[in-house]
C-alpha cells in the first residue's frame, strides 16, 4: 500500500472526537488539581476517561534478593518512569537501606525528576535531568561515565537504557524491582470511544486479550513512542495518532492537533 493511500485512508478516518479514553490511571488521584487532558475537555468539550489497563506489581523483599545487587555499591541511578520511582524506594524502606546524599540521579525526564520530591529533598541531592528520551540523557551519562550505574526497571522494558550504555562502554546494573502485564479489564464493558490512547506494548496487549473480539472501525488508536506505535501495527489495527510530534511533544499535544482538524475548528 502506497503511502499516499495510507494518508487517504487516515483522512477518512478523521471523524469528529467527542470521546477519548486514556489507558493510564487517573493523574488526579495523585493530588493534581488539572492536568493537560481537562484543559482538553474544558477547550474542546470532550469526555476523557482514565482506566490503567497495565497491572504493576512490585517485586517482594526476599524475590530481589535473588538478584544479589547490592544498591549501595552504585554511585547513580538511572529513573525512567514514576513506576520505577515508587517501587524503588519502596524496596529501600523494607530493606532498611537510606540514600547517600552523594547518590546521584539521572531522570529520563522533568517530570520524573520532579517526582523524586515525594522520597528526598533536591535541593541536597545530584539530580540530572533529560528531555524523554534515552538520547537525551546520553550526553550526560557519557560525562559520568565513571559512576556506578543502577537501573531499576520492570521484568519489560525498552532496550534503549542498556543499548546507549553498552555503546558508551559506560557498566550498567539492571535491576528487576517491579512485574507489569495487561491489566484485568474485565469490569469495564463499554470500550467504545473515539479515541483510544496507548502508552506501551503492555495497554495495547491488554485491550487484545480482555476484548479478543474488539474490533476497531471508527475508533481512533493513539500511540505514545514508536514501540507502542508498532505494537498497535502488529496487531492489524490502524494508528490514527502517533506522539510526540514535532509540533507536539505530549499525547495531549498530539490530541489537540489531532482534533483540531478532525473537528474543523
Amino acid at each position: 500500500m502506497s503511502e499516499k493511500t495510507d494518508q487517504d485512508i487516515l483522512k477518512s478516518r478523521q471523524k469528529k472526537v467527542e470521546s477519548i479514553l486514556v489507558t493510564l490511571s487517573n493523574p488526579l488521584k495523585d493530588g493534581k488539581k488539572s492536568t493537560p487532558y481537562d484543559r482538553l475537555k474544558d477547550r474542546y468539550g470532550v469526555k476523557v476517561d482514565f482506566r490503567n489497563f497495565i497491572a504493576v506489581d512490585g517485586l517482594t523483599h526476599k524475590e530481589f534478593r535473588k538478584q544479589k545487587i547490592d544498591i549501595l555499591e552504585h554511585t547513580a541511578i538511572v529513573f525512567t518512569s514514576r513506576n520505577a520511582v515508587d517501587h524503588f524506594f519502596r524496596l529501600c524502606e523494607g530493606l532498611r537501606i537510606e540514600m547517600p546524599p552523594e547518590m546521584k540521579y539521572f531522570c529520563i525526564s522533568e517530570q520524573t525528576a520532579n517526582y523524586l520530591q515525594k522520597y528526598i529533598t533536591i535541593r541536597k541531592r545530584k539530580i540530572f535531568t533529560g528531555t524523554r528520551t534515552a538520547a537525551d540523557l546520553e550526553p550526560l551519562i557519557v560525562k559520568h561515565k565513571k559512576e556506578k550505574f543502577l537501573y531499576p526497571c520492570s521484568n519489560i522494558r525498552i532496550d534503549s537504557i542498556p543499548n546507549m550504555f553498552e555503546k558508551n562502554n559506560v557498566p550498567l546494573t539492571e535491576a528487576i524491582i517491579y512485574e507489569t502485564g495487561p491489566a484485568d479489564l474485565s469490569d469495564l464493558t463499554d470500550v467504545f470511544y473515539d479515541v483510544i490512547c496507548f502508552f506501551s506494548p503492555s495497554g495495547v496487549e491488554a485491550l487484545d486479550q480482555n476484548f479478543p473480539d474488539w474490533q476497531q472501525k471508527n475508533t481512533r488508536l493513539a500511540a505514545f513512542g514508536p514501540t507502542t506505535a508498532q505494537a498497535i501495527l502488529d496487531k492489524g489495527w490502524i494508528l490514527d495518532i502517533q506522539a510526540p510530534l514535532p509540533n507536539a511533544p505530549s499525547m495531549t499535544g498530539a490530541l489537540e492537533v489531532y482534533i483540531k482538524e478532525a473537528n474543523n475548528l
